[in-house]
C-alpha cells in the first residue's frame, strides 16, 4: 500500500470512458459490518418488508402469473400430451408412421406457441423478458420427409416441448400457491360471515391451505376470530410461498424457452467481436487523426523550415546568420514537439512502462495522480500482455473522472490475482456517487471495452457515495 499526490494527472490516451460521478464505492466489511447486519435497526427493514409483502405490487403480479400461467399450462399440455403419446403410437406401426410423424410434428408446433405465450405472459406480468430462440431453416430440402425431418431434429422445439411437460406438475403447485390468497381471504372475513350467517348446524368452518390437518370449527363470536389470526398467518406465508414457485417458473424459462447455451455463447461471442472491431477501427482512425494534426504537421514545418535554410546557405552573398539562427530554432522546435507528440501517441497504444509489469505501470500511473491515491497490488502470476493493457487504460480513465468528476479527496486503486490465475481490479473513491452506466455514460463504452475478453464490470455507487467499480479479467484475452 502505498499513497502518491503530486505531479499532473494520469494519463488517459484514447477514448474517456468514465461517467460524470464518482467511480468506487466500498461496502462495510470485518465486525462492523456483522455488527450493523445484527442489530435492531437492520432488522427492522426486513421485518417491514415481511409485513408489507401480501400488499405489494410484485405479490399482485406474481399471483397473477401464476393464475393464467398455470391455467394455461394445464390447458396446453394435456394436448401436446396427447398428440405426442398418439404420434408415438402411429409411428411404432408400419401403416400410420407418416400419421405419426405429422402428429409429433403438430405436437411440437403446438409447443412452440405455448411457449411464445409463457414468454409474452412473463414479459408482461414478471419483467421477465426472454428472447426468443434462433430456429433453424423450416425445411432443408424439397418433399414431405425433408420438411418432417427437419422440424423432428429442431432441437429448440423439442425444449419447449419439455417446458410444457416440466409446466404441468408446476402449475398444480402454482393454483396451490393461489389457494393459499384465496383461504387466506376467506379466513378474514370469519367474523363477517358469522354475524350474517350464525355457526350453522356444526358451527363455521375454517379453512386451511394445508393438504393435511383438517380445519377447525368455530362455535363462537370469539372463536370466529380464529379465523382471522388464521387468515393473516396464511396471507403472510403466501407470498413467499408464490415467489418460490414463480422463480423455480422464471429458471424453467431461461434455460428451456430462451436461447441454448451454446447459442448464447455463439451470439455473445458475435456481439464481442463486433465491439472488438469497433474498438480497433477508432483506435486507428484516432492514430490517423492525431497523426495528421499534430506530429505530421510539425514535421512538415520543420522539412519547410529546413529548405529556407538550405536557401539561405546557398547564397554566401546575403547570408544573414541571426534569420538562419532562428529558422534553425524554429526547426529545432518543430521536431521536439514532433517527437513529444509520437511519444505520448505510442503511449497511447502501449506504455513502454508495461514492459516491466502491472504493478510498476500502475505505481507510475497513480504517482502522476493530482489526487492521493493508495494503491494495492498483488498479482502473483503476470496476465497476459493484452490484459494487462486493458487493465492499465481502465484504471487511467477511472483515475481521470474521480479527478474530473467526483469530488473526491482521495482515491484507491487496488489489482489482485482473482481465483483462476484472473485478474480483479478496483478504483474507488469517496466523491459524492451517483456514477451509472446508460445511454451516452463513458462507463458503458468501458464495459464494452472490457466484455470483449469476457470480463465484467461492478458498479456500485449509491447517492451521496462513496462509489466503487469493479473489473473483473480473465488472464488471457
Amino acid at each position: 500500500m502505498r499513497d502518491t499526490a503530486a505531479g499532473d494527472a494520469p494519463d488517459t490516451p484514447g477514448q474517456q470512458y468514465g461517467g460524470g460521478h464518482g467511480i468506487i464505492g466500498g461496502m462495510p466489511a470485518g465486525p462492523d459490518a456483522a455488527t450493523a447486519a445484527d442489530s435492531p435497526a437492520s432488522r427492522a427493514p426486513a421485518l417491514s418488508a415481511v409485513l408489507r409483502a401480501p400488499l405489494s405490487r410484485r405479490a399482485g403480479r406474481e399471483v397473477a402469473y401464476l393464475l393464467l400461467g398455470s391455467l394455461l399450462g394445464l390447458a396446453g399440455a394435456l394436448p401436446v400430451l396427447v398428440l405426442l403419446a398418439l404420434g408415438f403410437a402411429f409411428v411404432v406401426t408400419l401403416v400410420g408412421s407418416v400419421v405419426g410423424l405429422l402428429l409429433t410434428v403438430a405436437a411440437l408446433g403446438l409447443a412452440l406457441g405455448l411457449g411464445s405465450l409463457h414468454r409474452r405472459l412473463a414479459g408482461s406480468l414478471l419483467g421477465e423478458h426472454v428472447p426468443a430462440p434462433h430456429r433453424p431453416a423450416a425445411h432443408t430440402g424439397p418433399g414431405l420427409f425433408a420438411r418432417l425431418d427437419a422440424r423432428l431434429r429442431d432441437g429448440t422445439a423439442w425444449r419447449h416441448v419439455s417446458y410444457v411437460l416440466a409446466k404441468l406438475p408446476l402449475s398444480l403447485i402454482g393454483l396451490y400457491a393461489v389457494q393459499w390468497w384465496v383461504v387466506g381471504l376467506i379466513n378474514l372475513t370469519a367474523p363477517l360471515r358469522w354475524a350474517v350467517f350464525g355457526q350453522g348446524t356444526h358451527g363455521m368452518l375454517l379453512l386451511t391451505p394445508l393438504p393435511f390437518g383438517g380445519s377447525p370449527t368455530a362455535h363462537s363470536f370469539a372463536g370466529s376470530l380464529l379465523g382471522v389470526v388464521m387468515g393473516l398467518a396464511t396471507l403472510l406465508v403466501a407470498p413467499w410461498f408464490t415467489r418460490l414457485v414463480v422463480l423455480t417458473d422464471r429458471w424453467l424459462l431461461r434455460a428451456l424457452l430462451g436461447p441454448g447455451e451454446l447459442a448464447a455463447r455463439v451470439r455473445d461471442l458475435e456481439e464481442t467481436r463486433a465491439l472488438a472491431v469497433d474498438d480497433s477501427v477508432a483506435l486507428l482512425r484516432r492514430v490517423e487523426r492525431d497523426l495528421h494534426d499534430g506530429a505530421q504537421v510539425r514535421l512538415v514545418a520543420l522539412a519547410l523550415g529546413l529548405d529556407m535554410v538550405k536557401t539561405k546557405l546557398a547564397d554566401e552573398s546575403t547570408l544573414d546568420l541571426d534569420a538562419v539562427r532562428r529558422l534553425v530554432d524554429g526547426a529545432h522546435r518543430n521536431a521536439t514537439e514532433a517527437l513529444t507528440e509520437l511519444r505520448d501517441l505510442a503511449r497511447g497504444i502501449h506504455p513502454p512502462v508495461l514492459d516491466e509489469g502491472l504493478a510498476q505501470a500502475l505505481e507510475t500511473l497513480t504517482a502522476r495522480s493530482t489526487l492521493p491515491v493508495e494503491l494495492t497490488v498483488d498479482v502473483p502470476e503476470r496476465p497476459s500482455p493484452a490484459i494487462e493493457s486493458i487493465a492499465y487504460f481502465c484504471t487511467a480513465e477511472l483515475l481521470t473522472n474521480v479527478i474530473k468528476h467526483s469530488g473526491a479527496t482521495r482515491a484507491t486503486v487496488s489489482a489482485v490475482g482473482s481465483p483462476g490465475g484472473g485478474l480483479r481490479l478496483r478504483v474507488g473513491d469517496d466523491g459524492h456517487g451517483g456514477a451509472e452506466a446508460g445511454t451516452g455514460s463513458g462507463l458503458t463504452g468501458l464495459a464494452q471495452r472490457v466484455r470483449t475478453v469476457d470480463g465484467s464490470l461492478e458498479i456500485r455507487s449509491p447517492a451521496g457515495g462513496p462509489t466503487m467499480i469493479t473489473v473483473d479479467l480473465p488472464p488471457r484475452a
